[in-house]
């Protein structure tokens, strides 16, 4: 049984986890939280969910029967390997820093579920602030500072070329049945086979980034389109190029350098 203080929209799951759980056979007691423990008997008391959403207790108890309890109480950083730090502040067991992540302690960084505001830190955020610091640990090395780049603007879908693409459903991945899921700790989740993945990841419409699909090169009537190399886009010589607009609707809305023979790099 999960004993839960909120109901189940409110929890911090997702649904298909709770479905799974309750296919297999846990109980769910909504808008209750544990109150005592004495041997194997659990003390339980109901919850009200207030105004703003937040669960306040009511005053009435059940008791449950329990061998075994589970706190999922979420969990602190191990920051001993800080302690005794000069400069370094820690409040409320998580580490202070300043703009690009960096501590009051020259040279060090921190970034994740050790930073404030960040304790139900995803995998996302994690990887986020690990490319963030290195960004600053590269430029406090070089005794500069990182300055970030322009960002292209946001490709929406009515301006993605689609019409070339075919209807390609999600992948499934499969799932372990039932019976083995209550049985077994094998992995529920399945991965996908080669074929599906590289399917998978052929659906990917790029968002409005160039990755040299090569449309573009094979639809310009007056090969006006020229390659610089791999990994370095298109660019259009206007010795050739007499506008006639072939190229706009095969092309992704990418960013064009125009130049001449004398400057074939693309912009990006």
């Amino acid at each position: 049984m999960v004993v839960y203080r909120r109901t189940r929209d409110r929890m911090p799951a997702h649904d298909e986890e709770v479905e799974e759980a309750l296919e297999e056979g846990m109980r769910m007691k909504w808008l209750s939280t544990l109150k005592h423990a004495d041997g194997g008997r659990l003390t339980i008391e109901r919850m009200r969910l207030d105004e703003s959403g937040f669960p306040q207790p009511t005053g009435k108890f059940d008791e449950l029967a329990a061998d075994t309890v589970v706190l999922a109480l979420g969990q602190d950083c191990d920051l001993s390997l800080l302690k005794g730090v000069p400069e370094l502040t820690v409040d409320h067991g998580t580490v202070q820093v300043a703009e690009g992540l960096a501590t009051r302690h020259q040279g060090i960084f921190a970034g994740g579920d050790m930073v404030p505001a960040e304790r139900t830190v995803t995998v996302a955020v994690a990887v986020g602030h690990g490319k963030k610091v290195a960004r600053h640990i590269d430029a406090y090395l070089r005794r500069t500072s990182y300055e970030p780049g322009v960002k292209h603007a946001p490709a929406d879908f009515d301006r993605l070329n689609t019409w070339y693409y075919s209807d390609a459903p999600a992948s499934v991945r499969p799932g372990l049945e039932l019976a083995r899921r209550v049985s077994t700790f094998d992995e529920v989740v399945q991965g996908l086979d080669e074929s599906n993945a590289l399917f998978e990841a052929r659906r990917c419409r790029s968002c409005g980034n160039c990755f040299e699909c090569d449309n573009c090169y094979g639809v310009c009537p007056d090969n006006a389109i020229t390659k610089p190399g791999p990994g370095k886009g298109f660019a259009i010589d206007l010795d050739y190029c007499k506008g006639c607009g072939s190229v706009s609707p095969s092309a992704r809305p990418v960013r064009w350098r125009w130049c001449r023979r004398s400057d074939r790099s693309p912009r990006g």
